[in-house]
């Protein structure tokens, strides 16, 4: 009887080894946390070192398909599905699905298949659907990532290269599409051919105030991790490449944040109405401060119309100031 209370002992910590840090820390080669509103990096290691990313590069595929124009567009499976390797969604030859069924099953169950078929329906071949990678990392700042292909293997080519700062980066781009953001959040979805896709990602199941990301992995660039997760005003993005704890280290480090500070809001994604002004913001922003700190003060907003700057800062009553930023992701008009 002792023997198997052993056993069954080991089988669970074997089984639950992704939610355990070693020897009480955290073991990361990479990661970062990541304001979502502002891109305010919080905290990292090595966030500007690149590396074969894996799978969590297929959320530029999905946005990439999310924002074109034939998302619900019927596609006919071909052969080119012969061609893959990895997870897979196990299309057959002949299977009619659509674009947006193809997306589902590219960031719930990371298929191989669905990539590929997403690149060559959308751009007419696998090399122009890279370009566009390409060009809307470009766009979006991503300086140190380079796109080889739309699923992230790295067996045939180099992979798909980047770095912690600018896959958080991409995400916080991905979160302003709704689409996007409901597939992510997503637990299970009936798919049209194959039965019940379930999300690999089990941060979604585990913390409650978890959004959605991706999860990735190859035998280069090991386990790599993408997450989005909110609480009250607070969103945050965490990445991370090769830690083996990692759905735990994501936890702690949302944890970390969302139990030491709150967040005070000065505008809320879209219009608000500050004095006179009629401001537009793309993005909530912003400040955090410490729940050490008595929130006890005001909100200062520096107004520049001329250049469409807004600069904020809180001033409490003790005369301490701090300084939020200055912005240009604003419109003003009186």
């Amino acid at each position: 009887m002792k023997l198997l209370i052993t056993f069954l002992l080991s089988l669970f910590l074997f089984s639950n080894s992704n939610f355990l840090p070693v020897n009480g820390t955290y073991q990361a080669r990479n990661y970062i946390v990541m304001d979502a509103y502002t891109n305010e990096v919080l905290e990292g290691k090595d966030i500007n070192r690149s590396y074969s990313v894996a799978s969590i590069s297929k959320i530029m595929t999905a946005i990439i398909a999310l924002e074109s124009d034939r998302l619900f567009n019927v596609i006919v499976v071909d052969d080119i599905i012969k061609t893959i390797e990895g997870s897979s969604l196990y299309l057959s030859i002949g299977d009619q699905i659509t674009i947006i069924d193809l997306v589902y099953g590219l960031l719930l169950r990371s298929g191989n298949d669905a990539a590929v078929l997403i690149a060559k329906n959308i751009s007419g071949n696998i090399d122009s659907f890279v370009m566009e990678m390409n060009q809307k990392a470009k766009e979006i700042g991503m300086k140190n990532t380079i796109f080889n292909n739309p699923s992230g293997l790295d067996i045939f080519d180099e992979g798909n290269i980047s770095s912690c700062y600018d896959m958080a980066l991409l995400m916080s781009y991905c979160l302003e599409n709704k689409i996007f953001c409901q597939i992510i959040n997503t637990k299970t979805y009936k798919s049209p051919l194959k039965g019940t896709w379930i999300n690999k990602n089990k941060l979604l199941k585990q913390y409650e105030y978890c959004l959605g990301g991706k999860t990735g992995y190859t035998k280069k660039a090991r386990r790599t991790l993408i997450n989005c997760a909110q609480k009250d005003s607070q969103s945050l993005i965490v990445v991370t490449f090769d830690c083996g704890a990692d759905f735990s280290f994501h936890k702690f480090l949302f944890e970390k944040y969302f139990n030491e500070y709150n967040y005070i809001v000065f505008l809320n994604q879209g219009k608000n109405y500050i004095d006179e002004y009629v401001i537009y913001s793309k993005k909530q922003i912003g400040i955090r401060i410490s729940k050490k700190k008595e929130l006890k003060g005001i909100k200062k907003y520096y107004i520049n119309p001329l250049t469409s700057q807004l600069k904020i800062t809180f001033i409490f009553d003790d005369g301490k100031i701090i300084d939020g930023g200055i912005y240009d992701n604003v419109q003003f008009s009186s």
